[in-house]
């Protein structure tokens, strides 16, 4: 993105296919402003109305109809310039348009507009402003599918309101998928209606101890729906054969002794020690019961079956678990996902793996590639939210490496993968595990800015991949997020403002 200047159009995160900054066709918001919007497109313009009025106070009222003059509108045209999955935005002195082919593009193309006006737009009560949007003209559209960002609510849970405010920042920056790994040996954070025990006894232990919990079902559909508003996916995990000390434990029968482990839920962070009873079909009931219950409360195609780390499983009883996994997620309407070593268990072409090896060479995963399966990459050397910035960090871990934010920007997902062409590669995924992250200000800080950078890469062209323009405008989300009140590392290789 060459663009000269001072237009907020430099600042932009992600960067935008074409920006054409006109700083003499600034529009400014006045009490007077309305957004003007119709049909399907309605839903943005409340949206963006909702988030201009605290900073501003004017009404901001959504009209349908009249002269364009004055208003902010906001557009579907399938047919129109703005085809395909691209949006076009366009800043003049007297009016300003978004338009789009999708509601899912016109929201992004919302979420830049809220970056041409000045940080201070993201306060909860009124400033005195002036709200000038930059003027100028951006045509966009995202690289790749799937954009995403992944919660570990098993090692510490994180209530309803914080897994919505994670959402929203996640879809700020044009994040399209909300990966919730809802389930491990430290913890249930699902209710299952027909196993009960599951979320009453796993949803009680957590990493340390001390508070924990679960999401009931009405509480899952919530977070869903302000997920589906953002057009945000939701994505949830089911971490099976390993990783269920949790289950195991709520229900003894699921282990091949017939015995709850001891002790009875486990606060430490060992992976690896638990399985499911392969061999018996109780195991195969209380999957399809889950997994059914799940599919239902989950609009999305995808069901995240984990499948990683699954040691205390036999070769044999892991493939033909995974095979009658597979048979069940298809059965319930979706489609699975699973960290790569799913492809152990030669999956059908169906089945996505997730990539979250330390580096780009994995025969696995070529020969997977090559049979036709696709894949979400999250290298834990680049995109693992959990490791440490530097030496210094607090909290986090660095068995894969240090990460600071030119390392999370410093790689290319279409290519990082050896012998696998971009054509294969659905996107890029940044989990963000908890086994040391306690508290909610904590998720913020693991994640930002590094987050900014991981939905970059996975949104922007490669072109315009650039290590220094991207550092400067990293910088101008810093005042931000500080008018939000996130928390976040200021990194010593960005330029933050004073």
């Amino acid at each position: 993105m060459a663009i000269v200047g001072t237009s907020r159009m430099r600042d932009l995160v992600p960067a935008p296919v074409s920006a054409r900054p006109e700083p003499d066709q600034d529009f400014r918001i006045g009490a007077s402003t309305s957004i003007r919007a119709s049909g399907a497109a309605v839903a943005a313009g409340e949206f963006l109305a909702g988030l201009l009025r605290p900073a501003t106070g004017y009404p901001l009222p959504v009209v349908d109809n009249g002269s364009v003059d004055g208003t902010i509108t906001l557009a579907l045209d399938p047919a129109g310039e703005a085809a395909g999955e691209a949006y076009r935005l366009s800043v003049r002195s007297g009016s300003v348009l978004v338009e789009a082919s999708t509601e899912a593009v016109l929201f992004a193309g919302v979420q830049t507009l809220r970056q041409l006006l000045p940080a201070a737009i993201n306060a909860s009560e009124p400033r005195p402003g002036p709200w000038d949007i930059s003027g100028g003209s951006v045509v966009d559209r995202p690289r790749f599918v799937h954009r995403g960002a992944m919660l570990d609510v098993a090692r510490h849970f994180f209530t309803v309101a914080e897994v919505k405010r994670f959402i929203d920042e996640i879809a700020r920056y044009k994040l399209n998928v909300l990966h919730l790994h809802l389930t491990d040996d430290q913890g249930w954070r699902i209710e299952i209606l027909s196993w009960p025990r599951l979320a009453e006894v796993g949803g009680a232990s957590q990493i340390g101890g001390g508070p924990s919990g679960y999401f009931t079902q009405a509480d899952y559909r919530e977070i869903v729906a302000h997920a589906a508003a953002r057009h945000v996916t939701v994505i949830p995990e089911i971490d099976v054969p390993g990783h269920v000390n949790a289950a195991l434990s709520a229900y003894p029968e699921l282990n091949a002794d017939g015995v709850a482990p001891q002790p009875f839920l486990r606060s430490g962070s060992a992976v690896g020690f638990s399985s499911l009873w392969t061999d018996a079909e109780v195991t195969y009931r209380f999957l399809d019961d889950v997994l059914g219950e799940v599919a239902a409360l989950t609009p999305g195609d995808y069901l995240h079956l984990g499948a990683d780390e699954a040691h205390a499983t036999s070769e044999d009883g892991y493939a033909t678990f995974i095979t009658r996994a597979l048979e069940m997620v298809s059965r319930h309407g979706k489609r699975a996902i699973g960290w790569h070593e799913i492809l152990t268990a030669n999956p059908p072409a169906s089945v996505v793996a997730q990539y979250w090896g330390k580096t780009g060479d994995s025969e696995l995963v070529r020969a997977a590639v090559a049979r036709g399966n696709t894949v979400v990459v999250s290298p834990s050397t680049r995109a693992y939210l959990d490791m440490k910035y530097t030496t210094e960090t607090p909290i986090g871990f660095k068995w894969a490496a240090y990460i600071d934010v030119a390392d999370a920007y410093g790689w290319d997902p279409g290519s990082f993968l050896d012998g696998v062409p971009e054509d294969a590669v659905l996107g890029v995924e940044a989990p963000l595990w908890t086994e040391t992250v306690e508290r909610f200000d904590q998720v913020e800080y693991m994640a930002f800015p590094r987050l900014a950078a991981i939905a970059e890469l996975g949104w922007s062209p490669a072109s315009a991949h650039d290590w220094p323009d991207f550092a400067r405008r990293l910088a101008a989300q810093g005042p931000r997020w500080t008018e939000r009140g996130v928390t976040f590392y200021r990194s010593e290789q960005v330029p933050w403002p004073d």
